[in-house]
């Protein structure tokens, strides 16, 4: 199979629609977040490929903890253990149930769960997961392509884990060196965190002026 030839990332529609079509084997997907583009299916469509104008990021020297949120933490610190790529399977299939306000499907399609969890097994996805008691109770998956990591979905199962999810991987990943986490969106939940949009200028500046780091 073939990988997708992109075109300039910096070139889209202006809702950040860069091309249609191609595949999602793992060197595409590769390719893709390499360069700072990543997959949006619809079902119905042709797979569709984005860069958008303004890219949501979290920088870890502004995450913000509300304070109802320190107070969880507190709270459950010990009643909680994190695991890295223990589950990946579990994570993305959780992910793709999530209601999805205002939508009536999941863009994590049966094609992305499975192309996803190939890429994990070729070690450019990952999984952070919250457990309780042997239970998956919260997690998210993402994408690490040249020192750049993605995330893509998350979920929970008791209140707040996802939450839980990203604090612990941000701190994870910042003990590896990372210093900023690409969120693609900025929902009101990552906003309360510190989220916010940068242009696609910056953010592609960013993505290569990418370190070597690893998880």
């Amino acid at each position: 199979m073939s990988v997708v030839i992109f075109p300039n990332p910096e070139e889209t529609s202006e809702d950040g629609l860069l091309c249609v079509g191609g595949d999602l084997s793992v060197e595409t997907l590769k390719s893709a977040y390499g360069q700072g583009i990543f997959p949006w299916p619809q079902e119905g469509y042709p797979l569709l490929w984005f860069c958008p104008p303004k890219r949501g990021v979290i920088d870890f020297s502004e995450l913000h903890l509300p304070k109802s949120l320190k107070s969880f933490l507190k709270k459950q610190k010990d009643n909680y253990e994190v695991k890295v790529n223990f589950a990946f399977d579990q994570v993305i299939d959780h992910c793709s149930k999530v209601p999805r306000p205002g939508q009536s499907g999941t863009w994590i399609l049966p094609e992305m769960i499975e192309a996803y969890k190939e890429f994990h097994r070729e070690g450019f996805a990952h999984s952070f997961e919250i457990w309780q008691e042997e239970e998956l109770v919260g997690g998210l998956y993402g994408v690490l392509v040249n020192g750049v990591f993605s995330g893509e979905s998350m979920f929970y199962k008791k209140t707040n884990m996802s939450k839980v999810a990203l604090i612990e991987t941000i701190q994870y990943l910042e003990k590896k060196g990372f210093e900023w986490i690409d969120v693609q969106m900025v929902t009101e939940v990552l906003e309360s965190l510190g989220g916010k949009y940068i242009s696609r200028k910056d953010f592609l500046g960013r993505v290569r002026s990418r370190r070597d780091l690893s998880i």
